[in-house]
């Protein structure tokens, strides 16, 4: 899927980022639960278990890691908001980039069907 000669890497990018941004969201609207231990994707390794062959699923589930805080709280709980939402928005960036390259695809092979 990730060398698919259509949209190349993109396709399995956005999935990964996809699910990224869910994680991210959920770490942030639990920042005030007891316990709750943040989590995230490592996209390099979703990415690399992707080009070597396996699904977007199990790459993410690899991928999938507990975030250690740097300063743990008392509640046990490990979301740091500040960190979070940097990584929200850095996911939300990278997410729009890769959307404007599929879209940018999709539109040269819609001019190239039209004979335009």
């Amino acid at each position: 899927m990730a060398n698919d000669g259509l949209f190349g890497v993109h396709g399995a990018a956005l999935a990964v980022r996809s699910q990224r941004m869910g994680v991210l969201a959920s770490n942030i609207a639990n920042a005030s639960t007891p316990g709750y231990k943040a989590r995230d994707i490592d996209f390099s390794a979703a990415m690399r278990s992707i080009d070597a062959g396996g699904t977007s699923e199990a790459a993410i589930d690899q991928a999938t890691l507990y975030r250690v805080p740097l300063q743990p709280s008392q509640d046990g709980n490990t979301v740091e908001l500040a960190t979070e939402q940097t990584a929200f928005a850095e996911n939300a960036v990278a997410y729009q980039t890769t959307l404007s390259f599929l879209n940018g695809r999709i539109s040269t092979i819609t001019r190239a069907l039209r004979g335009e």
